[in-house]
Formats: structure tokens, C-alpha cells, sequence
């Protein structure tokens, strides 16, 4: 780290994943927030078709309008990455110029192009520091296949599924519907590599499985088709990578409740206020389920081999079974998101956060560990 009295923070976002936006609106929180006396915050984007440039730093303007309008990166002032960790930017007309070393980048990405490892990559073979998981780690947990089958693999409870490869269903739609009905309906088709429940549809009978394959792979072209958790309570909890090698920690438990227009925790339900979704934190849970979602979330965490932070959602059944679903390695960081809310209702407020974020970050060196 350089000598600066304070940190150099590259915020990266954006990219050219269906999640743009909201990788927007959430690197818009974390700039608000991320302490101005400690920090210099370098607001770094990713355009839709891969381009880096420097943003203003104007948190407002990635922020989701008031009718649900979605935010993009925009500016024109590109930005290469060196190998030492310095930034140069260059505009139309103007002479390049050097903005210096970065001491850690914080990169709020969420999907394939950035949250999947291809960025972490990028930051390894350069040396720089960064928060959140690595390479491998952030590649199988943007992966719902993958994921499933490490979990699997562990000895953790997942929901049966079906994949569909590309080109199976064009080639054996007979085959995949038979293999989909062995789950029993009603199923969710789902991209395999995205998330804010794009391309996600709930299909109650066969003759809706063609519509919602066909959804699913406007957005990714490997999809998966899991059996229904019907009735079962939706629960999350945060997990923070302990200091100094200590043990994850945990937070809070929370409890999504949707209005019932919402036949599933879709788009609008997550990120329109309009929409009526509730979170209880703490979850009203009994205390062997509770033990038993925070013990998994650590096992997760764990067996994914997650540094930095992670957001781990599971299903909870009537019986007391508790089922895990999947593992965010960049949850939303979003005013209305879930990971920040529950760390706040369990002592860790959003700039403390982000604080520790940061800082298990410029702990940790780049290459092998």
C-alpha cells in the first residue's frame, strides 16, 4: 500500500452483464458511503460493451429513478488498467493522463464479466488487491450448476434440478420434458450464470416449459430447471470472513416476504419499494432451524472457499428442513439490499461495513494463498 494518507479505492462497476444496472445502483451506495477522511474513492465503470472509463463520482446519478428508470455508465473518459496498479485515463482530444496507484479495488459487479472471476483474474495478474471472493470461488459461485454440485458434493442440501445445456433443447425437447417432470411441477427455469432473478419464470404445467427456456436463454444460454420449494419460508443470512484467520461470522437472519402479486422474489419485488416486500430481521425462526442456518451459511462459505463476504439464501420447510440455495459472492449493496440490512441489524452499520470490507481486502496479498 502506498503512502498516501489516504486509502485509493478503485470502485468498479457496471459491465456487460444483464445486471448492468444494478451493479450501478449499488456502486452508487458504496461511493455515498465509503468514508470521504479515510478514502479516495476513483469511481471506475465498465460500459455495456466492455469499455473502462473514469465516472463522475456522482452517487445520485446511479441511482434508480423514481418510476424504476435504470442507471448505465455513460462517460466517455476511458481508463486502462496497468500492471503496476496505476490508472491512466484518456478522452477524446486530450492527452492521456496518470491518476496514480490504487491501493485495492473494490469491485461491486454482479454477474458474468465481473462477479465470476474473469475481473478477479485480471486483478490477480496484476497485483492488485481486492474485495470480496477470488478467482475460483467467484467463478463456481456465479454458476448455479457448478454451485449445486459442490454442495452436493459436501454433504449440504440443495433442491433437485435438471440442466439444460445449449442446444439439448432444440435438439431433445422430448428428453428434457421427461426429465423435468421427474422433478414434479411446479418448476423454476432459471439462467444458470445471472441473477436479479432475470429470466426466471415459475412454470406450473409442461406446455409452459418451451416459453420459459426460451426466457431464460435471452440471458444465458446454459439454463436450470429446479423443482419448486413450494411453501417453504425464504431466509437469508450474511457471512463476513473472520479477521486474522479467525472463523466466518454471522449475522442476523432475515426473512423475505413478498406481496402476493409476486408468484416468486422477481425483479420488482426485490428493487421497486412499490411493491409491498418485507424483511423481517431478526427472522422468527426456532432456535434448532436458526442453529442450522447459521451453521450451514458457514459451511457454504466454507466449502465454496469464500474470502471477504457472501450472502447465503436458503429455503425453509414446514418440517423444519432447511434447504440451501444458493451463495452470492457480490450481493446487492443496493439502499433496499439485504446483505448490508442484516449486518446493520446485527451491530455492523453500512460505512463500518464497507470499512471492514476494505480492510480484509489490503490484508490479503494477490497470487497464491
Amino acid at each position: 500500500m502506498s503512502e498516501r494518507s489516504r486509502v485509493r479505492v478503485a470502485v468498479v462497476f457496471g459491465g456487460r452483464s444483464s445486471e448492468h444496472a444494478i451493479s450501478c445502483v449499488s456502486a452508487g451506495s458504496v461511493i455515498r458511503s465509503l468514508d470521504p477522511d479515510k478514502y479516495e474513492v476513483i469511481p471506475v465503470g465498465i460500459t455495456t460493451d466492455g469499455r473502462w472509463v473514469l465516472e463522475s463520482g456522482d452517487a445520485d446519478r446511479l441511482a434508480l429513478g423514481p418510476a424504476g428508470e435504470l442507471p448505465s455508465v455513460t462517460s466517455d473518459q476511458e481508463v486502462t488498467l496497468s500492471p503496476t496498479a496505476d490508472l491512466v485515463v484518456s478522452a477524446p482530444g486530450e492527452v492521456p493522463r496518470r491518476l496514480g496507484e490504487v491501493d485495492v479495488v473494490f469491485p461491486v459487479m454482479h454477474g458474468p464479466w465481473g462477479q465470476d472471476g474473469t475481473l478477479q483474474g485480471l486483478l490477480e495478474l496484476s497485483g492488485v488487491r481486492y474485495v470480496g471472493a477470488g478467482v475460483l470461488s467467484s467463478a463456481v459461485g456465479t454458476d448455479k450448476m457448478f454451485m449445486k454440485l459442490l454442495f452436493a458434493a459436501q454433504g449440504l442440501p440443495v433442491l433437485p434440478w435438471v440442466l439444460v445445456r445449449p442446444g439439448t433443447w432444440a435438439n431433445d425437447p422430448a428428453a428434457i420434458t421427461e426429465a423435468v417432470a421427474g422433478l414434479g411441477y411446479p418448476v423454476f427455469v432459471k439462467p444458470a450464470r445471472a441473477g436479479s432473478s432475470f429470466g426466471i419464470s415459475r412454470v406450473d404445467r409442461p406446455e409452459g416449459l418451451a416459453d420459459a427456456i426460451a426466457e431464460a436463454q435471452r440471458f444465458d444460454p446454459k439454463v436450470l430447471v429446479e423443482a419448486g420449494a413450494i411453501g417453504a419460508r425464504e431466509v437469508e443470512i450474511g457471512v463476513l470472513q473472520g479477521e486474522g484467520g479467525a472463523r466466518p461470522e454471522v449475522s442476523a437472519i432475515a426473512e423475505i416476504r413478498i406481496d402476493a402479486a409476486h408468484t416468486f422474489y422477481d425483479f420488482e419485488a426485490k428493487y421497486l419499494p412499490e411493491q409491498n416486500t418485507a424483511l423481517e430481521v431478526p427472522a422468527d425462526l426456532p432456535d434448532e432451524v436458526a442453529d442450522q442456518v447459521r451453521r450451514l451459511a458457514v459451511q457454504a462459505f466454507e466449502a465454496l472457499d469464500v474470502e471477504g463476504l457472501a450472502r447465503v439464501d436458503f429455503f425453509v420447510f414446514g418440517d423444519g428442513r432447511v434447504v440451501l440455495n444458493e451463495v452470492e459472492t457480490m450481493p446487492g449493496f443496493t439502499a433496499t439490499s439485504m446483505f448490508p440490512r442484516m449486518w446493520a441489524a446485527s451491530g455492523l452499520d453500512y460505512p463500518a461495513l464497507l470499512d471492514r470490507l476494505v480492510g480484509l481486502a489490503l490484508s490479503r496479498d494477490t497470487g497464491l494463498r
